[in-house]
């Protein structure tokens, strides 16, 4: 099966070159571009103070993050590493997501994971509809996504919506009624093996003798040949 994992990230601001940081990371599982219920999830400590612009937009506060890991923490890049192995990564303007979680990695160490392993959501929409907003809340609209849960922008709750909006790019409902070669062999086999023989008793007539004789008198009138009608017994 393909597994592939939808992830976002919430930060304190738009450049970790200058110091901004990642304070929450989710990842979500998809197989065969079906949820399977698996997710990671980790809050972390940025070592730093959350700029009030970056609060207005996730609502995550410093008071609140105090405490928790930090990224280099086990339970967080281990867990995280782990979670994703060697799966594609698909995130909604990828450069961003990928720019923090390297940074993070380097900063303990550890290998980058290479822009290959990417697929941006927002470029896949941009191709498709291009010209017009393509932000992952514009997208939910032109999908029918709902998007009750999102007062705030929040990375689990944002994996959640990507998931949907990630299957509607890549064909939309329709890929959950696609028929590969070895599928529709089976089926035509069982349709067989299935198939009903005759019908032991013929069902009786719905109409009255007087009905089938108009009938039968119209089909001389207008076809001038009733061969057909009479090999089927009408």
């Amino acid at each position: 099966m393909a597994r592939e994992i939808v992830l976002d990230t919430e930060t304190t601001g738009f450049e970790p070159h200058l110091g901004h940081r990642l304070v929450e990371i989710a990842c979500l599982e998809l197989e065969d571009f079906v949820p399977t219920g698996r997710t990671f999830h980790k809050y972390v400590d940025p070592e730093r103070d959350m700029p009030e612009g970056a609060q207005r937009v996730h609502g995550i506060t410093a008071e609140f993050l105090r405490g928790k890991p930090r990224f280099a923490h086990a339970e967080v890049v281990d867990g995280f590493l782990e979670f994703v192995g060697e799966a594609p990564l698909i995130a909604h303007n990828a450069g961003f997501d990928r720019a923090f979680i390297n940074h993070e990695l380097g900063r303990c160490g550890r290998v980058h994971l290479p822009e290959e392993r990417w697929i941006d959501t927002l470029a896949l929409a941009r191709a498709r509809f291009p010209g017009i907003p393509n932000s992952l809340d514009a997208l939910c609209k032109r999908f029918k996504i709902s998007l009750a849960e999102r007062d705030l922008h929040g990375a689990l709750v944002d994996t959640n919506l990507l998931a949907a909006v990630y299957l509607e790019l890549k064909g939309g409902r329709e890929r959950r009624l696609e028929l590969s070669a070895p599928v529709l062999v089976e089926a035509v086999a069982v349709a067989r093996q299935n198939a009903y023989g005759p019908r032991p008793r013929a069902l009786a007539p719905r109409s009255t003798g007087a009905e089938r004789e108009l009938h039968a008198a119209f089909i001389r009138e207008a076809v001038k040949s009733d061969e057909l009608w009479k090999k089927f017994g009408l």
